[in-house]
């Protein structure tokens, strides 16, 4: 059973400590992405973003939350551009627009809540 849950969680072992910075390398001109946990309810996924990459705009059915790991971005909401940097948070609400532009290397954990 043991081995079927680090199936399901990318690897990720139980009660063993890692740091997420160390979880999605950066790779020059590309967006890296990596899902630790996949089930019914959401999704968790670290993303690295070389600078000047990003995601264009799109929608998603569920509300996600960005915490920001590492560097800075622009991720643009509905038409509102915010400057998000390391320590910080933002909600992308279901069903609106958004997009990300990397201003720097930026890495990010992104929650997606399905419920």
């Amino acid at each position: 059973m043991k081995e079927e849950n680090n199936k399901k969680n990318n690897g990720l072992e139980s009660g063993r400590v890692f740091k997420l910075e160390d979880l999605a390398g950066y790779q020059k001109g590309a967006v890296v992405s990596r899902t630790l946990i996949d089930k019914t309810i959401g999704t968790i996924t670290i993303f690295s973003f070389d600078e000047g990459q990003g995601l264009s705009e799109h929608t998603a059915p569920f509300d996600a939350l960005v915490n920001v790991i590492d560097g800075e971005a622009e991720i643009t909401i509905s038409g509102e551009r915010q400057i998000v940097k390391e320590d910080e948070i933002i909600l992308m609400p279901a069903h609106e627009p958004h997009s990300l532009r990397a201003l720097t290397r930026f890495k990010m954990l992104l929650i997606m809540i399905k419920g």
